[in-house]
């Protein structure tokens, strides 16, 4: 098993995540979220939105795969977005020619909640990842409670162990998953698992600077039968340039579009105008 050694920032953010967890099992307990869960697959919002497939979709006609992110704030920035609907900005996204969405849901280092994913899902057509912090089962078993499609494993956070175990249970509960590395060493690690999705976080977790040599890097090191997704520092039309020359078509892209008036407006002025 590999010693498991967060950057500062994310010891901060896993040491508040097990105390919202732990409260979130003393108000209702796993037998009881499981029981809700079961009530709701057999209702008629028991289908998920094919994440995995709306991506390959956009690759395969040849186009740019945007998980287009919806978040508020953020540790190193503070607030990203003071006007912040999370039903107009999916809406725009859509129009804009995303091919997902991403909605932040922790709320003490991103100002998210579990409703603005919600809002955001039901606003459009859209399958939504559920971005926050996944360290227990009862995360994952939420996530498809409240309605996502797919759900964010980050090596840096998680054991072995715990990919696989979190991996295989958020498949019996017909969710994707996207696990995220952000060096070679977690990618080897990401590698053992059935997963389709990889995403390669270009964000320092120490330093917090951005780099897209992150992703260019660990690329030869990626078989052909996963989707590289690649995760921060896409700021210009330049930064999209050279991850197609490098055959990455598959983008997870929030603070860009976050800043602008009309984020579905900015997503295509990056991605699908010449």
């Amino acid at each position: 098993m590999p010693d498991i050694n967060p950057p500062d920032i994310l010891v901060k953010i896993l040491k508040r995540k097990r105390e919202e967890v732990d409260a979130l099992y003393a108000k209702k307990s796993l037998q009881s979220l499981k029981a809700d869960l079961e009530n709701i697959l057999d209702s008629s919002q028991a289908n998920t939105r094919g994440f995995v497939k709306s991506i390959e979709n956009k690759i395969l006609s040849g186009q740019s795969a945007v998980i287009a992110e919806i978040k508020k704030a953020s540790p190193s920035k503070g607030l990203i977005r003071e006007n912040f609907i999370p039903a107009e900005i999916a809406r725009s996204y859509e129009q804009g020619g995303a091919a997902c969405l991403s909605v932040l849901t922790d709320m003490d280092f991103f100002q998210g909640c579990d409703l603005y994913l919600q809002q955001a899902r039901d606003a459009c057509q859209l399958p939504v990842l559920r971005k926050d912090f996944v360290i227990d089962p009862y995360q994952i078993y939420e996530a498809r409670l409240i309605g996502a499609d797919a759900v964010l494993l980050i090596a840096a956070c998680l054991t072995d162990t715990q990919l696989s175990d979190f991996s295989g249970l958020a498949r019996q509960l017909d969710l994707e998953v996207l696990v995220e590395v952000h060096d070679e060493e977690e990618l080897q690690r990401a590698l053992k698992l059935p997963v389709r999705l990889m995403g390669i976080n270009n964000r320092n977790l120490r330093t917090f600077e951005t780099s897209l040599d992150t992703t260019i890097s660990l690329l030869e090191m990626i078989p052909d039968d996963k989707i590289v997704v690649t995760e921060s520092a896409i700021h210009h039309r330049e930064d999209v340039i050279l991850m197609h020359k490098h055959q990455v078509n598959a983008f997870l892209v929030g603070e860009s579009f976050m800043r602008a008036e009309q984020p579905g407006e900015k997503l295509a002025e990056l991605f699908f105008k010449a």
